[in-house]
C-alpha cells in the first residue's frame, strides 16, 4: 500500500483508505455520531460530534497504527517495532501490536502522565522512559530503530498511517451523508490529510477545515511558504496537536485538499473542553477539542450540517482538573480577587455575608494580617470564587466596591 517500486511513498488514494476499513473491520469501532443541540444553536444549523474519544484506546490513531503494523513483512514484524509518543499514539502502537502479535518498545518522556504510561504497558508494550521533550524521546526511539533494525512507526508521516486515520472520514460520509463541512484538528497532519483523501474523493463539495492551537500552529506558515516550516518551541495545552513541523507526506495533501486552516486559543480549548463535558457529557483532550473551539471562536463561520471530530479523551484528570477551572474563568464563571480590609473581629463574616447577598460561592479564601505591605490595622483576603458569567463577576466586584472595600484585582 505505502511504496512504488522504486522505493518512494506514492501517493494515498480512496481505495487505499477502503483497504484499511477492511482491515480494521473488528479491530476499530465505528464511534458514534452524537448532535449537539447546543452548538447547533450557536452556529445556526445542524453540528454533529464524531466522538473518536470513545474508539479503543481513547482516540483515532489506533487505526493508523494498525494498518501500518499490518503491512509488516514478516521479517520486519519479527524485529518488532518501535515509537515514541507522550500518550495517544503510543496506546494505539501498543494495542495494534499486541493484536498482531508483534513485540513493541515505546518510548515516553520522563514526564508522561502516569496514566498514559500504565495505559500503554497495560496493552502489552514495553514503555522506555527517556528525555524531558518529545524531541529527545523520539531521537532515543529512532536510534533503538537503527541499532536493532526495529521498525520506527512514526505517529503521522507515512501514507498507512494516513489510510488508517483516513477511515474517520469514510465513517463521517455513512453517519452523516448530508454533511457540508468537517472540522477536524491538525498536528503533524496524518489525520486530516487521510479524512481530505476520503472525503474529497467521494464529496468534493465537502468544506474541509483544519484547526491548530495558537502556540503550535506550523502550518499557516508552511502553507504559505510552500513547504514544511519549523516553529521554535510550540507551546499549547493541546499536547495532541503540539507538533513543531508538519509531516512531509500530509503536507502536500493538506495543502491541496484542506479548504481552510484557523487557529484557537488557549481561552477556547479550555472553554471547549468545559462545553464537550457540561453539554455533551464526554470527556474530551484539548487536542480532540479544538474542532469545537473553533466553533466557538467563530460559530458563523461554518455552513451546516456540520461535523466536528473529537479525536481523542486521554487527558490526565490533574491536568483536567486545571483546564476545567481554566474553562470556567475564560467563561467568566471563576473570579479571583484579592481585597483589602480592616482587621477586626467580625470583618470577614461581613465580608462572605456581601457576597452571599449576590450569590457568589466561595470556592477559596485566603485571610493574610502579617504582610509588611499591609498597614497596623489591615488584612488581606484572596478569594477564589464560582459565578455566573460575566454580568455576575461584574455585579460582585461592583457590589464589593460599593460596600466599602479595596479590591486590589
Amino acid at each position: 500500500m505505502s511504496f512504488s517500486t522504486s522505493g518512494t511513498f506514492r501517493p494515498v488514494i480512496l481505495d487505499d483508505i477502503r483497504g484499511a476499513q477492511k482491515m480494521l473491520a473488528g479491530v476499530a469501532r465505528m464511534t458514534a455520531m452524537e448532535g449537539s443541540r447546543h452548538l447547533s444553536q450557536l452556529v445556526g444549523a445542524p453540528v454533529h460530534l464524531k466522538c473518536e474519544n470513545l474508539q479503543r484506546t481513547g482516540s483515532f490513531k489506533l487505526r493508523g497504527a494498525y494498518v501500518r503494523i499490518s503491512g509488516l513483512s514478516p521479517v520486519e514484524r519479527a524485529a518488532g517495532v518501535v515509537a515514541a509518543s507522550a500518550g495517544n499514539h503510543a496506546q494505539g502502537v501498543a494495542l495494534a501490536s499486541s493484536l498482531l502479535g508483534v513485540r513493541s518498545i515505546v518510548f515516553m518522556p520522563m514526564g508522561a502522565p502516569l496514566p498514559k504510561v500504565a495505559a500503554t504497558r497495560e496493552y502489552g508494550a514495553e514503555v522506555r522512559l527517556h528525555g524531558q521533550v518529545i524531541d529527545e524521546t523520539l531521537a532515543a526511539a529512532q536510534e533503538y530503530a537503527h541499532e536493532t533494525g526495529a521498525v520506527f512507526i512514526h505517529p503521522f508521516d507515512h501514507p498507512d498511517i494516513i489510510a488508517g486515520q483516513g477511515t474517520v472520514g469514510l465513517e463521517i460520509l455513512e453517519q452523516c451523508p448530508e454533511v457540508r463541512t468537517i472540522v477536524v484538528g491538525i498536528g503533524g497532519g496524518g489525520l486530516a490529510a487521510g479524512i481530505a483523501v476520503a472525503v474529497k474523493a467521494v464529496r468534493p463539495d465537502v468544506k474541509l477545515i483544519g484547526v491548530q492551537a495558537e502556540g503550535a500552529a506550523a502550518y499557516p506558515p508552511s502553507l504559505a511558504a510552500g513547504y514544511p516550516v519549523s516553529i521554535d518551541a510550540p507551546s499549547t495545552m493541546a499536547d495532541g496537536i503540539k507538533v513543531g513541523r508538519p509531516g512531509d507526506v500530509p503536507f502536500k495533501i493538506i495543502g491541496d485538499l484542506i479548504d481552510e486552516v484557523r487557529t484557537v486559543s488557549e481561552d477556547e480549548l479550555s472553554s471547549a473542553v468545559l462545553l464537550c463535558l457540561e453539554r455533551a457529557k464526554l470527556v474530551v483532550e484539548p487536542a480532540g477539542a479544538s474542532p469545537v473551539a473553533a466553533l466557538l471562536s467563530d460559530p458563523g463561520a461554518f455552513q451546516g450540517p456540520v461535523v466536528a471530530l473529537l479525536s481523542g479523551g486521554n487527558v490526565d484528570p490533574l491536568l483536567l482538573q486545571r483546564i476545567l477551572r481554566h474553562g470556567m474563568a475564560a467563561a467568566g464563571r471563576y473570579l479571583s480577587l484579592r481585597l483589602r480590609l480592616t482587621d477586626r473581629p467580625g470583618a470577614l463574616a461581613a465580608l462572605l455575608g456581601s457576597l452571599s447577598v449576590v450569590d457568589a460561592n466561595v470556592l477559596d479564601v485566603s485571610h493574610v494580617r502579617t504582610d509588611p505591605r499591609l498597614g497596623l490595622t489591615e488584612a488581606e483576603v484572596e478569594l477564589q470564587l464560582e459565578t455566573k458569567g460575566p454580568e455576575h463577576c461584574e455585579l460582585v466586584a461592583a457590589t464589593l466596591r460599593d460596600a466599602g472595600y479595596r479590591v486590589m484585582s
